[in-house]
């Protein structure tokens, strides 16, 4: 497919374009504000395409089918909201036990609970510390315009299957239901041959893919060869810097968020405050090591949340241990303007 320039798209639509142009075929998911755009899109496009949409009876059922397909080595998905990705957990986990790829959308609203609809990031904590039971991690990208929900879905299927792992783009209400300009472009290279796969043994040693492991030792073998795995997804890590050269201050925030501080150090820096930026795009692994080198130099980190305070843990674990690290945090059901965050950053600078 030729690079095609479209007008204006929404975020939810493109981030369903993405797993189209990625190859993905088959969508399991359950309907729930604000991510319906995807399934709808995907309803009508994917059986055009060969491929297969299904509205499962539940969220469960959903991430046990994406598991199911997974373990053919076929591209699949789900897409979800906060509530919906708690009752996925399980699944998760059996998916990063079992070594099997897929790949799962959060387009996150407010909680806990019920919450609202409006857009929240209080699911990082969910996102990237496993969320399930047992010693495991995925793979977690931030997306923080259209473009990127597309480009960033394009991606995840990629990582995904190099790595055998569940990958989890976290979105919000904004990213989702914003109108941008986008570019679908042509998918560079092909998938990884998949041997592993339950495809049929005739012919061959049969394939199994599990994560039961009773055996003396076998479990612990195992485990640490996931987390050999998960260390090896530090070459994945992906970040956004701006003028960090001479940086007094550095903001460091994901998403939606993250656009709006770069817009903000911009007019700090315009009234002659150097601030800067780092906005981290894959939220696991994280881009610890930026924030470290940073740190040796700026000794004020600013971390800005639509939460209460989860990122700004590994910012604090990343830093030198002479660097201060503040907080600035809005619950959910509110946003920041570019406006008031100067103002924030402005504060912690004079």
């Amino acid at each position: 497919m030729e690079p095609k320039e479209l007008d204006l798209v929404k975020g939810n639509e493109a981030l369903a374009m993405g797993a189209i142009d990625a190859g993905c075929r088959l969508y399991f998911g359950y309907p729930i504000t604000p991510q319906n755009d995807i399934p709808e899109y995907l309803s009508k496009h994917l059986p055009l395409l060969g491929g297969e949409f299904i509205q499962a009876e539940s969220e469960i059922a959903s991430i046990n089918m994406v598991l199911g397909a997974g373990a053919t080595g076929t591209r699949a998905m789900t897409s979800s909201s906060g509530p919906g990705i708690s009752l996925m957990q399980e699944g998760i986990s059996y998916m990063a036990g079992s070594e099997l790829p897929g790949v799962i959308v959060n387009i996150s609203r407010s909680g806990p609970g019920l919450g609202g609809i409006a857009a929240s990031q209080a699911d990082y904590f969910q996102a990237t510390r496993g969320g399930g039971h047992g010693d495991y991690r995925v793979l977690v990208l931030a997306p923080c315009s259209v473009q990127e929900m597309y480009d960033l879905t394009i991606r995840a299927f990629a990582l995904a299957d190099k790595y055998r792992n569940p990958t989890l783009i976290l979105g919000d209400a904004i990213i989702g239901q914003m109108k941008e300009p986008l570019v679908r472009r042509t998918l560079e290279g092909q998938e990884l041959p998949k041997e592993w796969a339950l495809r049929g043994a005739k012919g061959r040693k049969r394939n199994i893919l599990k994560s039961l492991y009773l055996g003396e030792g076998e479990l612990t073998q195992h485990v640490w060869k996931l987390h050999q795995k998960y260390e090896r997804m530090k070459e994945e890590i992906v970040y956004e810097a701006k003028d960090l050269q001479d940086a007094q201050l550095v903001v460091v925030a994901f998403g939606s968020v993250g656009r709006v501080a770069k817009t903000a150090t911009e007019m700090v820096r315009q009234g002659g405050y150097p601030a800067g930026l780092i906005r981290p795009i894959s939220l696991f692994p994280f881009p610890e090591e930026i924030i470290w080198e940073t740190s040796k130099r700026a000794k004020d980190f600013l971390t800005i949340e639509l939460n209460t305070g989860q990122m700004v843990e590994d910012v604090r674990l990343s830093v030198t241990p002479d660097t201060r690290v503040h907080f600035y945090g809005k619950p959910p059901g509110s946003f920041l303007t570019p406006e008031e965050t100067a103002e924030v950053i402005l504060s912690y600078m004079k």
